[in-house]
């Protein structure tokens, strides 16, 4: 019982440490006051992409 529960911990213990990094990066960038930003630059990149079809 008492090794089920260690794994358990370990387990939990690698995905905090693995994925915590990732999940603090996403909720900086997704804020409310950098999405002026973000929206600007992915209008930029949506209008200024060249036309590969030319009739």
């Amino acid at each position: 019982m008492f090794l089920l529960l260690f794994f358990v911990l370990l387990i939990q213990f690698f995905t905090y440490w693995v994925f915590e990094p990732l999940a603090s990066f996403l909720e900086y960038v997704l804020e409310i006051r950098s999405f002026p930003i973000i929206a600007l630059i992915g209008f930029i990149f949506l209008f200024s992409v060249k036309e590969f079809e030319q009739n």
